[in-house]
Formats: C-alpha cells, structure tokens, sequence
C-alpha cells in the first residue's frame, strides 16, 4: 500500500486502472496463438479429414454433373 492507503496500480496497469498497450498487445497475441493450435489440432483429427473427404467428394460430383448438363445443351 502507498501513502494514501490505495494498494499500487499493477505493473501493466496506469494509476487509473487501464491497461497498457503492451499488455493488451500479448494477451490479443497469446488468444491469437491459442486459436491457431486449437484449429491445426482440429485439423488432424479423423473426424476432420473424413469431413474434408467427404467435401472433396460433393465438389468432384457436383463437376461431374454440371460437365454431363453442359454436354446435354450441345
């Protein structure tokens, strides 16, 4: 506690109580970082690649029907 009897602003913190640049800066850029590694983990589960398959398929239907359309016009 300092003389007025008020405990000291936190190191990242001004003496109102808001947080610095910095300190908001890391704590967006860690969230960022956390986010990223959620969804590369994501990624390499089976159910993920099984979806993405499965994704890959619809589209190469979806080609290969609109091709037949497309011949069928002439």
């Amino acid at each position: 506690m300092n003389e007025s009897g008020q405990q000291p602003p936190a190191p990242d913190y001004d003496d109102k109580g808001v947080p610095g640049f910095d300190f908001v800066r890391d704590k967006i850029e860690g969230r960022y970082a956390t986010s990223l590694g959620a969804g590369e983990l994501a990624e390499d589960t089976e159910a993920a690649r099984s979806l993405a398959e499965q994704q890959e398929d619809r589209e190469k239907a979806a080609k290969d029907r609109l091709e037949q359309i497309r011949k069928s016009l002439g």
